[in-house]
């Protein structure tokens, strides 16, 4: 009966394999396979309707199932639609990164030299900064003179504390520090403000600072705008509260 069926649908042939090489049925073609065992059976011992309502019960799960993988692929498109809109628009706004480096090799598999912010909120009378890979295993050490308070620029070279290239990948900076006082302090990732945007595949970039930044390690997007105008609101209020106070 299997192979009546197969001569009379043509499934399993030459010309049909070309135009489904992976043989997968869909819905259309379970429905004509149906039909054609319908129209072929035995008259004198026909197929049990519960056979067919199971059968049929089938083709509507894989029509669902279509519909739904239809879906799905529709509101994956949108989603990356919006984040492709969202990184576009930030353009010219301010980002606050995680403190996350992307490390990546050159062609000839040598690292690419990495420069980052960081921000202190106190004068700096010593410290490190040490950076881990995905793994959290201490890779390098950078030492912190005296520097003042604000941004700072580092650069790393991409090796390790021997001297050897370290793998790409993901690292985290940790950054602390002494105030003048003594007191322990951490810095932190500054602002930058973002250049362009650039897509690879499924990834989105931000170029900050001269470099490119996965939109994955950004924590926040704002206006500068507004973090200035928040700033004058609060030194006016606090220069009433003085003159009140007087």
């Amino acid at each position: 009966m299997a192979d009546s069926i197969n001569s009379l649908s043509g499934f399993g042939t030459a010309t049909d394999t070309a135009v489904n090489p992976k043989s997968i049925m869909g819905k259309d073609d379970f429905m004509k396979l149906l039909l054609t065992e319908l129209q072929h059976q035995d008259p004198t011992s026909p197929m049990d309707s519960d056979k067919i309502l199971s059968q049929t019960s089938q083709l509507a799960q894989l029509e669902s199932q279509d519909k739904t993988n239809k879906a799905l692929e529709a509101l994956t498109a949108s989603f990356a639609n919006n984040q492709n809109f969202s990184a576009v628009s930030s353009i010219g706004k301010y980002a606050k990164l995680e403190n996350t480096l992307a490390l990546t090799n050159d062609s000839a598999g040598k690292p690419n030299a990495i420069n980052f912010e960081l921000d202190f909120a106190e004068d700096v009378k010593s410290g490190t900064v040490k950076i881990y890979d995905e793994n959290f295993f201490l890779v390098k050490t950078l030492k912190i003179e005296e520097k003042d308070a604000g941004k700072q620029s580092f650069n790393w070279d991409g090796t390790n504390d021997a001297g050897e290239y370290v793998k790409s990948g993901s690292h985290t900076v940790v950054a602390n520090y002494l105030n003048e006082d003594g007191v322990k302090l951490k810095g932190e990732f500054g602002s930058h403000k973002i250049e362009s945007v650039k897509f690879e595949g499924s990834e989105t970039f931000l170029k900050l600072g001269g470099t490119y930044v996965s939109f994955e390690h950004v924590k926040e997007i704002f206006d500068k705008e507004e973090v200035e105008i928040v700033e004058e609101e609060v030194a006016e209020d606090e220069k009433d509260e003085e003159e009140e106070t007087v």
